[in-house]
This record gives C-alpha cells, sequence and structure tokens, in this order.
C-alpha cells in the first residue's frame, strides 16, 4: 500500500516532498488577544479596520467593461467580508488569521499593497 502524506496525497503521485505540501496547506494561527490588551487597542484595531473598508468602498475598477466591473465586484467583497472577520474574530478575543489573509490578499488584487501591509500588521497588534 503506498504511503500517504499528511495532506491525503500518495508519495509518488505528487512532485512535492509530504512536509512542502503540510507546510503549502498549513494556515497561520489566529492571535489571541487578552481582555485587558482588547480594551486597550480596540480603538486603534477598529481604526484600522474601518478606514480599510472605506477604501475599498471608494475603488473603482481598473478597466472598463463589465467583466472587470465583475472581477472588481467580487474583490471588493472579498476585501469586507475579510474585515468582517476581522472585526467578529476581535469580538471573540482574537485576531481572526483568515480574515487577515483574505483580506489582505484582495487588498492586493485590488492594487492596495500598503492598505494590506496594515491588515497583515493587525496580528501582532499587542505586541507593539
Amino acid at each position: 500500500m503506498p504511503r500517504r502524506c499528511e495532506t491525503g496525497e500518495q508519495r509518488g503521485k505528487s512532485r512535492l516532498p509530504c512536509g512542502i505540501l503540510a507546510a503549502m496547506t498549513q494556515q497561520p494561527e489566529n492571535v489571541a488577544i487578552s481582555a485587558e490588551d482588547r480594551s486597550r487597542l480596540d480603538q486603534v484595531f477598529m481604526q484600522v479596520v474601518l478606514d480599510v473598508q472605506a477604501q475599498v468602498q471608494q475603488q473603482k475598477p481598473a478597466q472598463s467593461g463589465n467583466l472587470a466591473a465583475m472581477f472588481h465586484k467580487e474583490t471588493v467583497s472579498e476585501a469586507l467580508q475579510g474585515c468582517a472577520m476581522l472585526i467578529a474574530g476581535w469580538n471573540q478575543g482574537r485576531v481572526d488569521a483568515a480574515g487577515v489573509n483574505r483580506a489582505a490578499k484582495a487588498l492586493r488584487a485590488l492594487e492596495l499593497p500598503e492598505l494590506a501591509e496594515r491588515v497583515e500588521k493587525l496580528r501582532g497588534i499587542a505586541e507593539g
């Protein structure tokens, strides 16, 4: 019987070693925020998220046409959903890793790399 990797792939069927496949599928961990840090940092966190939402909603498609408008709308929706995940996680005492990834990926697709970096920095909000 062929050996299986952690990801369920059969060894030999994939060209990547099992360890690499596992690393590629691992998601960053949520960052727990203490109640004290949350209280202290709430205004900063919300300011970043609300600013990102406002800037995303002001974006216009980079190209004209129905297809470009459709993709733009979908990408804006992804960014806003990522922000909603961040707020929901924050209310539960954590920085939601999936929300960070979703928002940052959409922001980069909207050609807003500075905003993507700001969102990614939220992971370390309690450290600095």
